[in-house]
């Protein structure tokens, strides 16, 4: 049974009953998952926006979107419209195949990891969490990258509700560190 699955037969009825909703639809969901990866020496080598767009796309399985500047910064020696940054933006199987991965695999593999910070989240119900390298993810071929990359993922869910966020979060599998008081 995949992630999406197991949220619609089990989780949606187990948080209906202790958020105490009257409906499935009051339950919060995951609306979507962005992933962002920032290069600032894009700017000067156009060939890395293809190259990296290439692992985003193995690693996301979708096409990613270039960002670009929209505005000049002379101190950082920046254009308007140059590229800085790749985008994907999954929704519905994608998000949850993609947070099934995220969750079972990826941050096991990640070195020295006691768990996500439950602090992440922004006070409107979505979690915002950064890796460090790409190469925790299993589908790089490690040989094919030129340098390590961290990447930015957010969690946006459909609630304003943090606890109810997390609550979510917890059930579908996300290793929240534990707290120390």
């Amino acid at each position: 049974m995949n992630l999406l699955e197991k949220y619609q037969t089990e989780i949606v009825p187990e948080l209906q009953k202790e958020l105490g909703a009257k409906s499935p639809m009051a339950v919060p969901r995951v609306v979507k998952v962005v992933i962002n990866i920032g290069l600032k020496e894009a700017k000067d080598d156009k060939k890395l926006i293809d190259i990296v767009g290439e692992q985003v796309k193995i690693i996301s399985g979708q096409k990613p979107k270039v960002c670009r500047a929209k505005k000049s910064i002379a101190g950082f020696k920046l254009g308007k419209g140059q590229p800085i940054g790749l985008s994907v933006t999954l929704r519905r199987g994608r998000a949850f195949a993609f947070l099934e991965k995220l969750f079972r695999i990826v941050l096991p593999r990640v070195r020295d990891f006691s768990g996500v910070s439950p602090k992440s989240f922004d006070g409107n119900g979505n979690y915002n969490l950064g890796i460090s390298e790409q190469i925790v993810f299993s589908e790089i071929d490690f040989s094919k990258i030129d340098r390590t990359r961290g990447l930015q993922i957010t969690i946006a869910t459909n609630t304003n509700d943090d606890k109810k966020a997390r609550l979510l979060l917890e059930k579908l599998g996300m290793p929240f560190a534990k707290e120390v008081k």
